[in-house]
């Protein structure tokens, strides 16, 4: 739940708590959706290649949802796909008694519906 926090939160404790308790692949995480290039760079870097697939994915990048697909991170691309309100992904995550994905991709889809984003970040 705190990762879903980063994405309403004003202050950055949410952020902070994530850092601070050995989340810190789910702050860059937080961070690469919102933005932030060094945030997916550091994702590569420290051996979360699929959360940096998943920023991409999220973004709508065909490369990154392709290799989360072509490694097997099934449950991501379900997860990319709800954001993007797939109908298919949604029901999957209900059936599937995972629904806190659910509001965790309505808070992302929600935040991005109301930013503006630099998309010259990580390719792949």
């Amino acid at each position: 739940m705190a990762f879903g926090e980063t994405f309403t939160e004003k202050d950055g404790a949410f952020h902070k708590w994530l850092l601070q308790n050995g989340y810190p692949e789910l702050a860059a995480l937080s961070s690469a959706i919102r933005g932030s290039y060094e945030a997916a760079d550091w994702l590569m870097k420290n051996n979360f290649p699929q959360f940096a697939a998943l920023d991409g994915a999220i973004d709508k990048q065909p490369k990154a949802y392709a290799w989360l697909r072509k490694y097997n991170f099934n449950f991501l691309v379900i997860f990319s796909d709800a954001v993007h309100k797939h109908p298919e992904a949604e029901k999957w995550l209900r059936e599937n008694n995972v629904t806190i994905f659910l509001l965790l991709a309505k808070k992302i889809r929600d935040f991005r519906d109301n930013k503006t984003f630099d998309y010259h970040k990580l390719h792949f």
